[in-house]
């Protein structure tokens, strides 16, 4: 039985290798049909593992935050009692003297009453502490109109000068009443007054539009909210364009994880369902086309052969071996199909990677794991089962009589 199975197989090869010499059309617009199929499904695969991975960073820096790992790293959530790093202003010096690091800031979240400049009523704006240095920049929003530094934190002891400076996106400008230059009044502190210094777009979304928010010096807003005892904060945000510092970062703090983003307003989230999706829909898509172009252009084989079926048959070959001679055709067509489609996927990987570095800054949007070329060959094997029905059916209608007529 196997030897008999081996022998249809042999054939088959000889038959597929004789057509690619005298009638080739057929053949290879089927097996363009598959290596484009699993080509397509390849790069798209590689690019949901770029995003599963966290690999695709929106700019050229790569952002790293160290946050609690109890806390929701899905989300930017304010504190309520949550987590908190400590000693958080030597902590960000100290990564910041690494050479690979452009900047190192902690970052504080809290919610902060201010009046509304027109009618004196009480608003809330979320205020994100940070220590501003060139370039940074946190929840969409520039500090590069904040004064570098923090000078009112004086080494720990909280007595330096207040600058009082703070940043507002549109959504806190018009809550407020504020624009730039003028002062804004802390419902709780009446002796601190804020002072506006650049009003911009930026802010994260919610159902209900965009959330006010303001960046401000991280020790003026530890002294606001009592966050100055251990020198609290929620996160620490990390500026870098070399991706080795993020194994550094992991030990810094006992119970925290490394989150890779591209500012805190574009987290990528490796528990989010989009890569799952995008891969599922490549394998649904790869899947349809490879079948109906096998389908379709194997049959059309099967019906112009049908003189020589029906000469195996007149000699002895029974419905089950030529159905397998076929079977064994159309499966071998599909697998040399999906080798080439492999090498068309990674052509198009790394298409999709030069294109993402010229258009966005993205050096990593899709990557090529070898499991993928294991799982490109079991899909086109799928495709070539499925789509070896239909020529089968066909070689089993052939009436031999009719054909040697």
């Amino acid at each position: 039985m196997f030897g008999r199975a081996r022998a249809l197989v042999g054939l088959a090869v000889a038959r597929v290798a004789g057509r690619l010499r005298i009638a080739p059309q057929r053949v290879l617009l089927s097996l363009l049909g598959v290596a484009l199929a699993i080509g397509l499904m390849v790069a798209v695969s590689g690019v949901s593992l770029g995003l599963a991975s966290e690999s695709v960073i929106e700019s050229e820096g790569v952002d790293y935050w160290v946050v609690p790992e109890q806390s929701n790293v899905e989300s930017i959530a304010v504190s309520a009692g949550g987590l908190q790093l400590g000693d958080v202003h030597a902590t960000s010096a100290e990564i910041a003297r690494d050479d690979r690091v452009d900047y190192a800031t902690p970052v504080l979240l809290e919610l902060v009453p201010v009046r509304d400049r027109g009618t004196g009523e009480r608003t809330y704006v979320l205020a994100a502490g940070i220590v501003p240095e060139a370039g940074a920049e946190v929840l969409g929003l520039s500090a590069s109109s904040l004064e570098p530094g923090d000078p009112y934190y004086a080494n720990g002891s909280y007595g330096g000068r207040f600058t009082g400076e703070v940043v507002l996106n549109d959504a806190a400008a018009s809550v407020t009443n504020a624009s730039a230059g003028e002062s804004l009044s802390l419902a709780r502190e009446r002796n601190r007054t804020l002072s506006v210094t650049n009003v911009s777009t930026g802010g994260g979304q919610t159902a209900g539009g965009t959330v006010p928010v303001m960046v401000m010096h991280l020790s003026e807003l530890q002294s606001l909210t009592g966050a100055t005892g251990g020198d609290s904060a929620d996160q620490l945000l990390v500026s870098t364009n070399d991706r080795s510092v993020r194994a550094s970062l992991a030990g810094r703090y006992p119970g925290t994880t490394v989150v890779t983003r591209s500012g805190i307003s574009a987290q990528q989230v490796s528990s989010s369902n989009l890569p799952l999706a995008v891969a599922v829909a490549a394998f649904v898509s790869a899947v349809v086309v490879g079948v109906l172009f096998v389908t379709t252009l194997m049959g059309l084989e099967v019906s112009a052969d049908r003189r020589q079926l029906g000469a195996l048959a007149a000699i002895g070959y029974s419905n089950r071996s030529r159905s397998l001679l076929v079977a064994s055709e159309t499966v071998l067509i599909t697998m040399i199909g999906g080798v080439v489609g492999i090498g068309v996927g990674l052509l198009g990987i790394a298409g999709v990677n030069r294109l993402g570095l010229a258009v966005f800054g993205v050096d990593a949007v899709a990557v090529f794991e070898p499991f993928l070329a294991g799982y490109a060959l079991l899909v086109t094997l799928l495709i070539g089962l499925v789509g070896a029905a239909y020529p089968v059916l066909l070689s089993r209608r052939t009436d031999v009589l009719e054909v040697l007529s």
